[in-house]
């Protein structure tokens, strides 16, 4: 199982959508806050992404920006924008020098992936900077479908993306090499744990059995894997297969025997005791809140800083 794959698989909830638009000065559109990740590509002119609490980040032809954690922030033609109207109430213009591509992605955002809790509020991926040609070819195929109305166009849209999504992530991996989630993607043992959790995290793993699976000695796994991955190998199963309950208690009628087979616990009584002290409830409140639309209040958070290569 590859490991990025099964993320943004868990991840995600709903349907992505995207928007292309072609706008005129003066302009000045409003994105709310949103449970999910956006995306904005500057097809042709120039914008200013602005958001509260960041420095104004210019933005040129064949820019991209990704959210990932769904901030509010204000695309508009000034840095010093004024009365930005929400982007649901845009008027395209026919006759405008920017074209914008807008989209964004449903994401499960109360218990996020390590790998994605630490990609920053906004990701910038200029147009001459680096070497990320699928990526380009993957934003060519999306313009020319938002565009047009050929038949398959919405089969077509789901597909690009979410190759989209994985690109982008990709990009931001391939770009800071040096940071630990996108280190542990190249390691080569590493990796073979991480596809052997989630290939497998039915199976009663043991440290011996990872090492195994890495070739490595238990120590040296556990030193390795925590320094890139942030966690001890023990710790990160049992976060995924929490991840994985929960998601299994919101979108199945699994009786609780069988999700605990799932997530690789001999009974229930073994699995709801781990889950309620990674989630605070029992499995079953968990599943009745959830039915009811009752979510825990999320943790405040400083925003993280832009990131964006130079120019």
């Amino acid at each position: 199982m590859d490991p990025l794959s099964d993320i943004i698989r868990v991840m995600r909830t709903g349907h992505p959508s995207a928007n292309w638009m072609r706008v005129g000065s003066p302009w000045s559109y409003r994105f709310l806050p949103y449970d999910g990740a956006g995306f904005h590509v500057i097809v042709r002119g120039s914008c200013w992404l602005l958001m509260e609490g960041h420095d104004p980040v210019q933005l040129g032809p064949g820019d991209v920006v990704l959210l990932p954690a769904g901030h509010g922030h204000v695309l508009s033609d000034s840095r010093d924008a004024a009365r930005p109207v929400p982007f649901e109430t845009a008027v395209a213009d026919p006759a405008g020098s920017v074209e914008l591509l807008c989209g964004k992605y449903r994401l499960d955002r109360r218990r996020p992936h390590p790998l994605l809790a630490m990609l920053p509020n906004v990701v910038h991926l200029p147009a001459r900077v680096g070497d990320h040609g699928r990526l380009r070819a993957a934003l060519d195929l999306l313009a020319a479908e938002t565009t047009t109305r050929r038949p398959g166009r919405d089969a077509v849209l789901a597909g690009l993306l979410d190759l989209l999504l994985v690109y982008l992530i990709r990009a931001w991996c391939d770009d800071h090499g040096n940071l630990g989630w996108p280190r542990a993607l190249r390691d080569q043992a590493i990796t073979s744990v991480l596809e052997a959790m989630h290939g497998a995290p039915d199976r009663p793993w043991r440290i011996d059995d990872l090492a195994a699976e890495a070739g490595l000695s238990r120590t040296t796994l556990t030193r390795k894997f925590t320094d890139l991955v942030g966690q001890a190998p023990m710790t990160y199963l049992t976060h995924w297969r929490m991840t994985l309950a929960a998601r299994l208690l919101r979108e199945t009628d699994l009786g609780l025997a069988a999700i605990a087979r799932r997530v690789g616990y001999a009974s229930p009584f073994a699995f709801s005791h781990a889950f309620k002290r990674e989630f605070g409830v029992a499995p079953g409140r968990y599943r009745d809140d959830q039915a009811l639309g009752i979510v825990a209040p999320e943790e405040s958070a400083e925003l993280t800083p832009v990131v964006s290569l130079p120019r």
